[in-house]
């Protein structure tokens, strides 16, 4: 399997979403960029890492990853490795017996950003989902398939109402090709 090291770059919260957030990834050679969403408590734990907050050396994860890497020889990796509705799959893989946990794609990054345990995304993924990156720009593309449902359907009512036409007819054929209600 081909696969893509992924390095954190940013996170930001989406403008006009209450609490909906996006963390940066990018490529090792900072060719491609992807945006995988968050929820606001995902948004405050990066923010704590972000700004350097003293604590964060005490919290759980960094607790956790200090003891798996003084306390064990295990190896590990993450890995994006699905994205399905919406929503991007992700497992932490011990990489000498191939057994493997399911852990979302945000708690994936968050635990590669405080350890030196390594993130990847299957190549094809990869190229599929990820845009090219532009050091200079502010803003961020984000493909729509990597929204979730309720997202979605949020964009979908703010571009009615905004007479965003051809936006809310790319989000309103999105939902109907996930089978869902319109309406929800």
């Amino acid at each position: 399997m081909n696969k893509v090291r992924l390095i954190f770059k940013n996170v930001s919260e989406i403008v006009g979403s209450e609490g909906i957030g996006l963390i940066i990834l990018l490529d090792e050679d900072k060719k491609r960029q992807l945006s995988i969403p968050c929820d606001k408590e995902m948004l405050y734990q990066f923010g704590l890492r972000v700004k350097h907050v003293p604590v964060v050396d005490k919290l759980l994860p960094e607790v956790m990853c200090k003891v798996l890497s003084t306390q064990t020889n295990v190896h590990l990796e993450l890995m994006i490795n699905d994205l399905i509705d919406g929503r991007f799959r992700a497992i932490l893989c011990n990489t000498e017996n191939s057994e493997t946990i399911p852990v979302r794609a945000s708690d994936a990054v968050l635990i590669s950003m405080v350890s030196d345990i390594p993130l990847y995304m299957e190549s094809n993924l990869m190229d599929k989902l990820s845009v090219e990156y532009h050091k200079e720009s502010n803003s961020i593309s984000l493909p729509v398939n990597t929204i979730s449902d309720g997202m979605l359907r949020r964009a979908l009512k703010k571009a009615i109402k905004d007479e965003q036409y051809e936006l809310a007819s790319n989000l309103r054929d999105e939902l109907l090709k996930r089978n869902l209600n319109i309406d929800e």
